[in-house]
């Protein structure tokens, strides 16, 4: 009667591996902000630093949503190769499933830089709407936050004056005719009675007549519809791009993960020759 032989425990090993995945979405975040620094330095920004969208250019959006492709990229891919690279090793060279692990750390990788960013953002933006906001009382809000990010230069135009007014509460008047004017952009304009109303206010705190307060209003009622429509369009395409970026970001990530991989397995460093194939020993 032969004796049998119990098989020799297997020792276990997550198969995902937590730490080499914060480690490259911490990488993919700081790669990420500092190019995202750099390219608001020189000016790459989707948005208007002036009080007035014409200021931008169509080139420029398309310039600064190439260059958020172009981050995202970088950022996702050196995080998803720290990722791959620093998973322990499996022993096994070309094998699928390894591959395909280290891919999904990649993915892995991915999804927490960008759920960290959008929780930064999440913050950043909940502290900055507690000290933008405008202020409530008996008159209503004392700024409109919209008019005033988006057409504060027609706000100016319409009640320019080089009269000293002694009136008080010209905040109320300026965020009752941004909310006025943001009606530029819907499909039936500024109603005629609004308009009215608003020419009599302006020529009320402008001290002008009530003809050139009617020309301020409907000039004010075209510029802020330019205005709007130029504000869509970038956000449009802000939006688009941003999505686009991470899209290729996750892709590149999973690619840079399995590259990582693979050069764990054979234990060597990523050098690339001018006609950027690998060299392995």
């Amino acid at each position: 009667m032969s004796d049998l032989v119990a098989p020799a425990p297997v020792a276990s090993r997550h198969f995902v591996d937590w730490r080499a995945i914060f480690a490259g979405a911490v990488l993919a975040a700081a790669v990420s902000i500092t190019l995202l620094a750099f390219g608001s330095a020189i000016g790459l920004s989707v948005a208007s630093t002036a009080p007035t969208w014409r200021d931008s250019s169509a080139f420029l959006w398309l310039l600064s949503g190439l260059f958020l492709v172009f981050v995202a990229l970088c950022g996702f891919g050196f995080g998803g190769y720290a990722a791959g690279r620093m998973r322990p090793a499996a022993g096994v060279t070309g094998n699928v499933e390894t591959e395909f692990g280290d891919g999904m750390h990649g993915l892995f990788v991915w999804a927490v830089a960008v759920l960290f960013s959008a929780l930064l953002a999440f913050a950043g933006a909940a502290t900055v709407s507690r000290a933008v906001a405008p202020s409530g009382g008996s008159a209503g809000p004392a700024a409109s936050v919209a008019g005033e990010n988006t057409i504060a230069s027609e706000l100016d135009e319409l009640f320019r004056t080089d009269r000293v007014s002694t009136e008080g509460n010209i905040e109320y008047n300026r965020s009752e005719a941004a909310r006025i004017l943001l009606k530029s952009s819907g499909h039936n304009g500024v109603p005629a009675d609004d308009r009215d109303y608003l020419a009599a206010v302006v020529s009320n705190r402008a001290h002008i007549s009530d003809a050139e307060a009617a020309d301020r209003v409907n000039r004010a009622i075209g510029e802020s519809a330019d205005e709007l429509h130029r504000a869509r369009v970038a956000a449009v395409l802000q939006a688009f791009m941003a999505g686009a970026a991470l899209l290729l970001g996750a892709a590149i990530a999973s690619y840079a993960a399995i590259e990582g991989g693979r050069d764990r397995e054979h234990r060597t460093i990523p050098v690339w020759d001018w006609s950027f194939r690998r060299r392995r020993p």
